[in-house]
């Protein structure tokens, strides 16, 4: 479907396909995520850490599968702020698109602080700050390149972060085929002495963290060779991809960490759970390496695609007049939104550089990031149901009804049983968005979006991008 029907200019160059949009996701959420929040997970959850991943895992599924009717039915850059925004009202999606705002904005600077924070264990005469600046500027100087570029890093990250995963694997099940650790167990999966479903859930409103990406290649369906139909494949092949990787690393490593007691008990306060588990599978050498491919994955590998994403959003509510024109800005030499890229780092580098000096900095984007992510997710799964009943209950009841009808009332337990810091700080949020929203009322500029002609109606005359 062509996106001039949607009152829009086909101005960024279709070049992935199903392949490159796999590895966009799978690079996104990065294949050893676990590393890097192994600890919190896993108290959180009583220790049944892989299931909380799998529990995860199925919430994502559901809410995959209505991101596959809506970007069918929308198939332009923005996501649940243009799904929220044409199936309920403009006025839905700039909330919408607000709250979304939360967690995409806040992303590649928590990935530069987790980076920054890793690379400082390994080399302390380097700052946290002086890492966040490093990753930030890195990672925007190749974005702004094109994303012929971020393609084929994408490739060459994924390709690392799977030839470690695959090693720490090897050396971990051969460690506890060896006696190591509490040897083979399925009690990460079930443990019925302390099992109880507000723990399960509680563990993943943390590692939910590790799954956020795959939405994100909603954002590039201007991108995508085939629109849609790609966008929609490429959601639940590395959904299943990486949970099943998800899974099987957090099984093994739940095996090998030396005190599980005290990792429930305690916390993992140096974040070090995981690298713990990795020196005793193999020794002081694989604890370190885990370590530094945590540093670069979500520093480099994660931080890119994370800004890619973000531009697109920003550029997609620009363009619609709900935030400042100049984002919406394309190179016409590069065909990517530079100024929405440049805007996003600048973010990432005054926020980011803020939180280095914080003690809770990591605690605080990672519940912001979760918050709005779950929110966005919901209101999604409302799109759907709202899109069916608005169009005459076209389409099976299954798919348009108790898919996102449970999707949501998942999402909505895993809120419940989040972090008070993350409803606190999010609903402020929420609260700015609203009163955002009630001036641009007051003031006439009520928020808008190109009208959609029917089949029998000339399309609107596409609404051109700035270029630069």
């Amino acid at each position: 479907m062509s996106i001039d029907k949607f009152g829009y200019q086909q101005q960024l160059r279709r070049e992935l396909r199903i392949r490159d949009l796999v590895a966009y996701g799978l690079v996104f959420m990065v294949v050893i995520a676990p590393f890097g929040i192994f600890g919190g997970v896993f108290q959180a959850s009583g220790g049944m850490i892989a299931l909380a991943y799998v529990v995860g895992a199925a919430a994502m599924i559901l809410t995959a599968s209505s991101y596959g009717v809506m970007v069918q039915k929308y198939p332009v850059a923005g996501s649940v702020y243009g799904y929220a925004g044409r199936a309920i009202d403009p006025a839905a999606g700039f909330l919408t698109g607000w709250a979304i705002l939360l967690d995409y904005v806040c992303i590649p600077l928590l990935l530069s602080l987790v980076a920054g924070a890793a690379m400082n264990s390994i080399v302390g005469s380097v700052p946290v700050w002086a890492w966040v600046v490093i990753f930030v500027l890195a990672n925007t100087v190749t974005n702004v390149l094109g994303i012929k570029t971020t393609k084929l890093l994408n490739w060459i990250f994924l390709a690392a972060e799977l030839v470690i995963l695959i090693i720490f694997l090897g050396y971990g099940l051969k460690a506890l085929a060896d006696g190591k650790g509490q040897g083979f167990s399925l009690d990460p999966f079930y443990n019925g002495t302390s099992f109880t479903w507000s723990l399960i859930l509680g563990g993943v409103s943390i590692g939910m963290l590790s799954y956020l990406g795959f939405d994100a290649l909603g954002l590039l369906a201007e991108d995508a060779a085939d629109g849609a139909r790609t966008i929609r494949r490429a959601m639940y092949v590395s959904l299943l991809v990486v949970a099943a990787l998800f899974v099987a690393q957090t099984w093994v490593a739940a095996l090998l960490v030396p005190d599980p007691a005290g990792l429930i008990a305690n916390g993992d306060a140096t974040g070090s759970a995981f690298y713990d588990a990795a020196e005793v599978a193999g020794g002081h050498w694989l604890g370190t390496l885990t370590a530094l491919a945590t540093a670069l994955a979500w520093g480099i590998a994660n931080n890119m695609v994370a800004q890619v994403a973000t531009s697109r959003l920003l550029m997609a509510m620009s363009r619609d007049g709900q935030l400042p024109k100049f984002l919406s800005r394309v190179s016409l030499t590069r065909s990517v939104p530079t100024n929405a890229i440049l805007a996003t780092a600048a973010v990432s580098l005054v926020i980011g550089l803020w939180m280095a000096t914080r003690d809770d900095g990591i605690t605080l984007m990672s519940a912001l990031v979760n918050f709005g992510a779950m929110i966005a997710f919901v209101v999604l799964h409302v799109c759907v149901i709202w899109e069916w009943v608005k169009n005459g209950r076209q389409g099976g009841v299954l798919r348009n009804v108790v898919v996102p009808a449970v999707g949501a009332l998942v999402l909505i337990a895993v809120i419940w049983n989040g972090s008070l810091l993350a409803q606190t700080v999010g609903l402020i949020w929420l609260g700015v968005g609203a009163v955002i929203l009630v001036v641009l009322l007051a003031t006439g500029r009520k928020p808008s979006l190109p009208e959609v002609p029917g089949d029998d109606e000339p399309a609107t005359t596409p609404k051109a991008v700035e270029n630069v």
